[in-house]
């Protein structure tokens, strides 16, 4: 069949005889009947609709509504549409979808969406189309959106950002570590002493926000605690829980400031921005927003690999961009042609998210570790060269085990950081914290059970 963009027009002038409009039918019968009403070949022209998680710089989303969706719709004529929604609104809003059977045919997501795995498609298609050209899935894109229990893929990931430990090399150099902690027991000792002298606060991230999530859950796994162990038992009532809770209340108390138990969303970065805090762990994005705003800032901010730990140097992701299709979607070809189709922009995506989104099919941006060590805003030059190893020792959401559905309802219900929160607090004791968390994540594992 003929498609809209082969510019069949509509007849102009007056009215048109019984002969003429017999004539025109004839000639216009060879294409398929969407020729014979021109107000239908207008209407029918096909429709992409994507819900996109608003990314930490708005110049992304920008890129990705104006020109990387506009041109694919261009190319396939399709009239796309992109819905930005908060971070912190995705998860009820795709909840709200599933609800209702209907929605956006593509919601991307800043995590793993196993949660909505009966509501997806089987990605494995996805992965198979673009098999030929990128090679295999990538070890962290597996183990972010395969599901052991049906052996189907519920989503399609195709990038992920890092999330370093970002300090201030000026305010470390007054008490003698100009090149950052380096070990969780060094960042306990040397910010006691940056805080006693100079009033500067640690600025780890301690609410239930994604900042909170990724900074707590990266602490948990220093200590090689775990929420879930590798077969999808409950991990979090051990003895390494116990030791992570406690470190956390000693930073806070020795190191930490009271505004953090109220921060929202990148509240560490706007403390980090404003020169209140001496470190954090966040994305990068941070940095490109000093950069924009105050270059100056920007060069007193080091990026550094995750602080040393008993599990040895170990991340989660602060994003890993995961697309369902979901199952009620009114254009399912289109949406997976779409998530396809991604890949090819990966290297504008990586240029376009300032170097935020490392790409998961290393063939996209075959020379990333060199743009690391020429990046253009960097200052000093090799700034971003600690980023260089970040796949090595980032892990995906729910280590050991892959995200499954019951650790994603546990992240996305903030349990790790409401535990650690309610002992910093000084609400709970760390043996109280655990046991509370330990029934939540049972009451969670048991209903999945029940689902799968």
């Amino acid at each position: 069949m003929a498609e809209h963009g082969d510019q069949m027009t509509r007849p102009t002038g007056g009215t048109t005889s019984r002969r003429d409009f017999i004539g025109w039918a004839a000639g216009a019968a060879a294409f398929g009947p969407f020729f014979l009403f021109p107000e239908r070949a207008l209407a029918s022209q096909k429709t992409l609709k994507i819900a996109k998680w608003a990314h930490f710089l708005p110049e992304f989303d920008q890129w990705f509504v104006n020109v990387l969706a506009k041109e694919w719709g261009q190319k396939n004529d399709t009239t796309v549409t992109v819905d930005v929604i908060p971070v912190e609104e995705v998860h009820r809003r795709a909840a709200a979808e599933v609800k209702a059977g209907k929605g956006h045919d593509v919601f991307m997501f800043p995590w793993p969406p196993a949660e909505f795995y009966q509501h997806a498609i089987d990605h494995g298609e996805v992965y198979q189309a673009v098999l030929g050209k990128y090679g295999q899935i990538d070890r962290l894109a597996y183990r972010s959106t395969f599901n052991p229990k049906n052996q189907q893929y519920f989503a399609f990931a195709d990038s992920w950002i890092p999330a370093p430990f970002l300090y201030f090399q000026d305010y470390w150099s007054e008490v003698n570590a100009p090149f950052g902690p380096g070990h969780w027991n060094g960042l306990r000792s040397v910010s006691r002493r940056l805080r006693e002298k100079l009033g500067i606060p640690c600025g780890l991230t301690l609410t239930p926000t994604l900042e909170g999530n990724i900074t707590l859950h990266t602490l948990l796994y220093a200590f090689t605690g775990f929420v879930l162990d590798a077969e999808g038992k409950v991990a979090i009532n051990s003895g390494r829980t116990y030791t992570a809770l406690e470190y956390a209340k000693y930073l806070y108390q020795w190191a930490g400031t009271p505004e953090q138990l109220a921060w929202g969303p990148e509240g560490n970065v706007k403390a980090m921005l404003a020169r209140k805090t001496s470190c954090t762990i966040n994305s990068i994005s941070l940095l490109r927003l000093a950069e924009k705003q105050d270059p100056e800032l920007a060069k007193k901010i080091m990026p550094q690999p995750p602080l040393k730990g008993s599990n040895s140097v170990v991340a989660v992701p602060h994003v890993t961009n995961c697309s369902a299709v979901w199952r009620f979607a009114g254009n399912l070809d289109g949406a997976k042609k779409f998530l396809a189709d991604l890949l090819d922009s990966s290297r504008a995506g990586y240029e376009q998210s300032k170097g935020c989104n490392f790409p998961l099919y290393q063939k996209t941006v075959p020379d990333l570790v060199v743009r690391l060590a020429n990046d253009p805003k960097a200052d000093p030059l090799w700034k971003y060269q600690a980023l260089k190893d970040a796949v090595h020792w980032t892990h995906n959401l729910g280590v050991p085990g892959p995200a499954s559905p019951a650790f994603m309802e546990a992240f996305n219900t903030f349990v790790v950081p409401r535990m650690f929160l309610s002992v910093v607090k000084g609400e709970r004791s760390s043996i109280d914290a655990i046991n509370v968390a330990t029934t939540e994540v049972q009451r969670i594992v048991d209903k999945w059970k029940q689902i799968s």
